[in-house]
């Protein structure tokens, strides 16, 4: 498993794109989940978007960006530039994937995996510390298994810094810097099928987001 650091600055909400193809009613599988704040819940929306359709979510929301470059520096459409590792060449390799990928199934909320999400976004906030581990030494793996049983396999993708829900999906996309593009990987997994999202504040990064997913998930009650 691994982290990407993501400093980027809040772009307001995730607007629905007027002439899109893409069914929101069906994509927003969140929508009714309570639990969830607004921005928890575009982050599912944009999530199921990339995996309904992800040559159309790449030709329209990251391929644009490889003119936004200057060197390593990547400057996001009304936002702060982000000091890359890579430049562009991680973006180029995410374009050539994304559109060589097939559909996927879309994702569902889980109240289970949301719950383990935000143990580890509070522990965070509190310490400012970073990675997968927790204060108390548990893995992703501990934390969701406090909330239920999982199926199949399970994930977990971490972002720090200032968020917007599709800047979160694009920059896990890109995944620059992780030479094992792990979330990236996570995020076109054909076995997901549930995920927990959860966000908050991080004394270093300013803001911090967890999504764990998994094949199955039956939450304890």
């Amino acid at each position: 498993m691994t982290v990407l650091l993501i400093q980027v600055a809040w772009a307001g909400n995730t607007k629905p794109d007027k002439n899109s193809a893409w069914n929101y009613a069906e994509l927003n599988t969140a929508a009714n989940a309570r639990y969830l704040s607004i921005l928890e819940k575009e982050i599912i929306l944009e999530t199921n978007k990339l995996r309904s359709n992800p040559a159309k979510y790449v030709e329209k929301y990251i391929e644009p960006l490889a003119n936004n470059y200057k060197k390593r520096l990547l400057y996001y459409p009304g936002d702060k530039p982000l000091l890359t590792l890579e430049g562009v060449r991680a973006l180029h390799e995410c374009v050539r994937e994304l559109k060589k990928q097939s559909p996927l199934p879309i994702l569902h909320p889980s109240n289970g995996l949301s719950r383990a999400a935000n143990d580890h976004v509070k522990d965070q906030s509190r310490s400012g510390k970073i990675g997968h581990a927790g204060g108390d030494r548990s893995s992703t793996r501990d934390r969701i298994e406090r909330y239920g049983d999982w199926k199949i396999r399970i994930a977990e993708n971490i972002a720090y810094g200032g968020i917007s829900a599709r800047q979160i999906v694009i920059y896990l996309l890109i995944d620059d810097g992780v030479k094992s593009r792990g979330h990236r990987k996570t995020f076109l997994h054909p076995d997901y099928r549930y995920v927990g999202v959860a966000t908050g504040g991080h004394k270093h990064y300013g803001n911090m987001t967890v999504m764990d997913f998994a094949g199955g998930f039956d939450s304890k009650h």
